[in-house]
């Protein structure tokens, strides 16, 4: 067997076996509230509550203590992460790098999402996290409910009636289904901007697609059948032990099997972003979340979760899951692809922008081997990404 399979795989069943047991703690990590803090930014911690009862966890920066700015019009954002993730990922890179600093320091009222599942949002006033319906999401209930109701809290806390938007991978996929399928929201946003956006997946190269796709991709299987429903790769010992030990054991392993959607290895990366980011990642979601991307990649759609012909004709009346609606996006919303992306790479985007009939713009990171991860992480991703993103905020704002 493939030896970057072999790892992934045995990532998976350890993380499966330790769904029920995850002995992580969060007193053992930094959590981002803590991170912020220690470069002297002012931070609070807010809990909200979905209709099917999981809380949510939402960290803030509301002014910059640079700034001293607390007395002055902020408008506020909502940074959303992708899969695996947390909010850490907007904080890795530190005050000088990351989105999340240097927002708040262009004046902005920041707030971090975390989405059901993650280690800051491992709770539910109605179901136990030990039992499979915790599991029973994917982001398609993060994009028409936890999005949703993190955006419908910060504007009542604010009271503005309008709020930019940022994600990236996954938090990109949750604000198109948003919009696509609970349209009012696209009057609240007053700009959504795109890192890494993922959507289409036809043309991807990360190795998980062809490695993962056939097994799970397609409903009823074996493989299907035992990973539904399920926590995938929490945030526990073993699993970050596996993930330390296969990095020194092989950069192939390591750029596939951990970091999967990065591809054309490292030449943009941070290291010391990387050690943060693996301080709270893998953070935990629901297996289901990735089963629905392999599915989209299996069936060259953007579409809902495909649970088989007949709970298909249960829950849509139809045989096969209906597509999202890009048209019934018409928030202004910018996306920032790579052509190095081995997910949601620069033909994929192409599918999205020909679909996307409202799109505001579609702009290309100038750096050939930018990849998926350097979003986050890169050393240059300040004037690549983070910088060009600010100044299409601030042009919404009359700055």
């Amino acid at each position: 067997m493939n030896p970057i399979f072999s790892v992934l795989l045995f990532s998976l069943v350890a993380g499966l076996a330790l769904a029920e047991k995850s002995d992580y703690c969060l007193s053992e990590i930094v959590r981002s509230d803590e991170r912020i803090r220690s470069h002297g930014y002012p931070t609070e911690t807010h809990e909200v509550t979905t209709e099917d009862g999981y809380v949510l966890t939402l960290f803030r920066i509301p002014y910059s203590h640079k700034l001293k700015n607390q007395n002055e019009k902020r408008p506020p954002i909502l940074l959303q992460h992708g899969l695996f993730s947390n909010s850490d990922c907007f904080l890795c890179s530190g005050p000088d790098n990351s989105l999340a600093y240097l927002l708040a320091d262009a004046g902005y009222d920041v707030w971090l999402g975390n989405a059901r599942g993650n280690i800051y949002s491992r709770n539910n006033v109605l179901i136990s996290l030990n039992s499979h319906k915790f599991w029973h999401f994917d982001w398609h209930e993060i994009g028409t409910i936890d999005i949703p109701a993190m955006i419908d809290y910060i504007l009542a806390d604010t009271g503005y009636d309008q709020i930019h938007y940022a994600g990236h991978s996954q938090g990109t996929t949750v604000y198109l289904v948003m919009l696509s399928e609970r349209p009012e929201y696209n009057a609240l946003i007053k700009s959504g901007h795109m890192l890494a956006p993922c959507a289409f997946f036809e043309h991807g190269t990360s190795f998980i697609f062809n490695a993962l796709g056939p097994l799970v991709g397609t409903p009823g299987g074996i493989w299907n059948q035992l990973l539904v429903d399920t926590e995938l790769i929490p945030h526990n010992n073993l699993v970050n032990r596996l993930v330390d030990n296969s990095c020194h054991l092989s950069n192939s392993i390591c750029n596939n099997a951990f970091i999967m959607f990065a591809n054309g290895g490292y030449v943009n990366a941070n290291a010391s972003s990387m050690s943060v980011l693996i301080e709270t990642h893998p953070a935990g979601s629901s297996s289901n979340q990735g089963i629905h991307y392999l599915q989209l990649w299996k069936s060259l759609k953007f579409r809902q979760y495909d649970w088989g012909t007949k709970k298909n004709n249960e829950l849509y009346g139809q045989d096969l899951p209906p597509d999202y609606d890009l048209r019934k996006i018409t928030a202004p919303t910018h996306l920032y692809s790579s052509n190095n992306d081995a997910l949601c790479g620069p033909e994929d985007v192409k599918t999205l922008v020909a679909n996307f009939p409202h799109l505001k713009e579609d702009y290309h990171v100038p750096v050939q081997s930018f990849n998926h991860l350097d979003f986050i992480i890169a050393r240059n991703m300040k004037e690549l990404v983070n910088d060009p993103v600010i100044e299409r905020i601030n042009s919404y704002e009359g700055r």
